[in-house]
């Protein structure tokens, strides 16, 4: 019986980590607000960044409002381009990623990344190696729809001409793995930092190497 032909890939956590310490003084230091308030503020637009309908920059002038500060167009610019440079040094693939990749094209598997992200992630996966090795990315930022919602695993499925049935899932998230499975895709809950919960239903793996013999023998 034939396997599944796509893969849909989780970015953050799945198939690359980041070092976020240096947020921490950086860009406070830059903004002059305590970090506390600069990412509290952050936190409640964050959400509207995650779908695409603001800017990382705009995003910044309304932190800076929330914190009191006067969101000077040179600030902002200042900011929203600091928080580009400090992720493409943050982001790091891990060791597994690539081989797979290359792996996958050569089993004809199709691959898309599915990730919740604003829209500095696909500069991140660029400059990583990612984006020529797969088929399609399928940001939240760009199709203004974030996991668990449906529509975004329909968009990966639909860039990739696949049925729910031929498609596997790989996710550090349960909850979004759920949301996955609800739509008849296959999914596996991946947990790179060790020892997960269990949860009824779905399969957990350490590695991208044990995914492979559920996609290819």
């Amino acid at each position: 019986m034939a396997g599944p032909r796509v893969c849909l890939l989780d970015a953050y956590q799945t198939i690359l980590h980041t070092d976020f310490e240096p947020y921490a003084e950086v860009l406070p230091r830059l903004a002059d607000v305590p970090a506390e308030d600069l990412y509290s503020a952050y936190a409640r637009v964050a959400p509207l960044l995650t779908v695409g309908k603001t800017t990382v920059r705009q995003a910044f002038a309304e932190v800076l409002e929330i914190s009191g500060v006067v969101p000077r167009p040179e600030l902002t610019r200042a900011l929203a381009a600091k928080s580009r440079e400090l992720l493409l040094k943050a982001g790091e693939l891990y060791d597994d990623v690539l081989p797979f990749l290359h792996s996958a094209r050569a089993h004809g598997v199709k691959v898309a990344i599915v990730s919740n992200c604003d829209e500095n992630t696909r500069d991140l996966l660029a400059e990583l190696g990612v984006t020529p090795l797969v088929d399609a990315l399928v940001l939240s930022c760009d199709v203004h729809v974030a996991k668990p919602s449906a529509k975004i695993y329909t968009e990966a499925l639909h860039r990739l001409k696949a049925r729910p049935e031929d498609a596997l899932f790989v996710d550090d998230n349960a909850r979004f793995c759920a949301a996955a499975q609800e739509l008849g895709i296959g999914a596996v809950r991946i947990a790179r930092l060790g020892e997960a919960t269990p949860v009824a239903g779905l399969t957990t793996v350490r590695s991208l190497a044990e995914v492979e013999p559920l996609l290819w023998d």
